[in-house]
């Protein structure tokens, strides 16, 4: 990254932040392209250089963390993946700690940002904002029970919804509980007591 690409970066962390910050006051249709900048040390003109509506700042909010996300451990799912691969299909687990536990320790260190996107879901689309990971995970796994396409995307759903509830209710709860504590009760809610009973 060369000095002219950084000051653009760091210029774009700040006003990303500053909408953050600001969304946890105040809904997002009140929300000024002033109060950013005021908040972000930015000038309008700066900001309608990156930008041209405060949403587009939304959406690159959105997809600078998710993105971070999976930089933070990218070494890690293709590890895993690869793993999902060759693993005998008897021991192979639908759902495992080791796919969940980055997943939740990066929600707990980015807490403050998934409080505004569930309570401004409409906004920020929150299933989307939790669908990427899993949908990393579960379609190789799907793919070795050669399910069709159509029941992937119903399972995928399914599987989904019951873990968003799950994370959903920890983060209201300003993820009090320890990640091991949450990844355990995914695991015990979400597939059956059973771990040996594999999906067919």
């Amino acid at each position: 990254m060369n000095k002219s690409e950084s000051k653009y970066f760091n210029t774009a962390v700040r006003m990303d932040t500053a909408l953050i910050e600001l969304l946890e006051k105040k809904e997002f249709e009140y929300i000024t392209v002033k109060e950013i900048c005021e908040k972000a040390g930015v000038n309008r003109s700066t900001f309608y250089l990156h930008y041209e509506t405060i949403g587009d700042l939304l959406d690159e909010c959105v997809a600078y963390k998710n993105d971070e996300c999976f930089q933070r451990y990218a070494t890690h799912l293709t590890d895993i993946k690869e793993r999902l691969r060759s693993e005998n299909l008897d021991d192979l687990i639908f759902i495992s700690p080791e796919y969940l536990k980055p997943y939740l320790e990066f929600v707990k260190d980015n807490k403050r940002l998934f409080k505004v996107v569930l309570s401004h879901s409409d906004v920020f689309n929150a299933e989307e904002t939790f669908r990427k990971l899993f949908t990393e995970i579960f379609s190789p796994i799907l793919d070795r029970f050669r399910l069709s396409e159509q029941d992937k995307s119903y399972i995928i759903s399914f599987y989904i919804a019951g873990i968003m509830a799950i994370i959903s209710e920890w983060i209201r709860g300003d993820c009090a509980d320890t990640v091991e504590r949450v990844t355990d009760i995914c695991m015990r809610c979400v597939i059956p007591f059973d771990e040996k009973q594999h999906l067919r």
